[in-house]
């Protein structure tokens, strides 16, 4: 599994998120060329070799040739950019989700919807070169997975366009929300919204426990030079040590909690909400509570982005006043889908592997009922026919 790490120790931007993407091997000239599918003129990208307290990286400029000249714009019109250039849907989609990010941050800020959001940041062109730009070489890497550090956000005081804030200025502050996050390495904005919004838009874990192979590290240069801590974002290309037995760390979350009265029907429902809003597992265990109360333990596992919806369902639609919550780490085994052509018709199929070998083969539960349902056959029958095919 091919992996981009970010190691945000001195935080992030968008400018020097370029800068760490071409040093780590994405080719400027394309990037250029990519960039030039806006169809949009008044900007260039100037990359070059640089240092930062002795930090050898590439620094990536994006350069406004008329500041006088340049637009603000709202997010319709940034879709629209977007929407009509010649990008691939997946550089397109990510954009649009980093976009969106920033102005869902800003209307809170602002207390207006995201549509009347006035992009006095994220509407000039270099902040869409920076956005764009970190969707195109994230293309361009074609890596499995993506993971980062907690971000140093940095401190001190930032001026922005809601006057002299502290660090973090409003929108990073949202944008940031439950996502592991460092303050007080710097005085100053070490992470500006939009390297905040390519990271919560990208990153898969935010972790600082790492189980890889470094196979290459690349540095982004940042346009401060201004204090002892090197102003530079560190990347890793790296391989998960679990490859070899076929085999996946991911880290997750378990949200559990006693329920002793509530009506039993309604477990359906609350099932059913809890892995529409993106749980991986639910379960109920049986036990006894205190004065021999006979009671159920509901068990979620999920990601820690979809913790707070997982909460709020829990809260809303069962009768427990309280919640336990614990960081797990899954070992999940690779799993491959395919499609096998049987007698009966094609099936879906998922097969498991572990240190490069087959060891599960399993149809798709609602492939063996509508087959079964067709060929007026047992479920049992329709199985071994699909194992008698493959």
């Amino acid at each position: 599994m091919k992996i981009l790490y970010y190691d945000c120790f001195a935080g992030i931007s968008g400018d020097m998120n370029l800068g760490a993407m071409i040093d780590l091997g994405v080719d400027p000239d394309y990037l250029k060329t990519e960039l030039e599918k806006l169809k949009i003129e008044g900007f260039h990208l100037e990359v070059q070799k640089d240092m930062r307290r002795g930090i050898s990286g590439t620094k990536a400029t994006v350069v406004i040739e008329n500041p006088e000249n340049e637009k603000h714009r709202h997010l319709r019109h940034v879709e629209e950019l977007v929407n009509q250039s010649s990008l691939s849907p997946e550089v397109k989609t990510l954009s649009l989700k980093i976009f969106d990010l920033i102005a869902v941050a800003e209307g809170k800020v602002h207390n207006i919807s995201k549509e009347r959001v006035h992009f006095h940041e994220v509407g000039a062109l270099d902040s869409i070169a920076d956005i764009v730009g970190a969707a195109i070489c994230l293309e361009a890497l074609k890596v499995d997975r993506v993971m980062s550090s907690p971000i140093q956000l940095g401190g001190g005081m930032v001026k922005c366009a809601h006057g002299i804030m502290p660090v973090p200025a409003p929108a990073t502050a949202l944008i940031v929300e439950n996502v592991p996050v460092r303050t007080g390495l710097v005085q100053h904005e070490a992470t500006t919204p939009t390297g905040a919004a390519i990271l919560v838009a990208t990153v898969d874990e935010f972790t600082g426990q790492t189980n890889f192979k470094i196979q290459k590290t690349a540095y982004g240069i940042g346009h401060r030079d201004v204090s002892e801590v090197a102003n530079v974002l560190r990347v890793y290309l790296a391989e998960d040590n679990a490859v070899a037995d076929n085999t996946n760390r991911e880290e997750a979350m378990m949200v559990e909690c006693n329920i002793d009265d509530m009506n039993p029907e309604w477990y359906d429902h609350l099932f059913k909400k809890l892995f529409e809003a993106g749980a991986s597992d639910v379960f109920l265990i049986p036990i006894i509570m205190k004065k021999s109360r006979p009671a159920n333990t509901l068990s979620v596992l999920c990601s820690s982005k979809v913790l707070p919806e997982i909460k709020s369902i829990i809260f809303n639609n069962s009768t427990t006043i309280g919640l336990r919550e614990y960081a797990v780490t899954k070992t999940v085994l690779e799993r491959r889908e395919e499609e096998v052509v049987t007698e009966l018709g094609i099936v879906k199929v998922k097969t498991s592997y572990f240190k490069c070998k087959e060891i599960r083969f399993k149809p798709e539960s609602d492939e063996i009922i509508r087959l079964a349902n067709e060929h007026g056959l047992s479920m049992n029958e329709v199985e071994k026919i699909i194992a008698k095919n493959r």
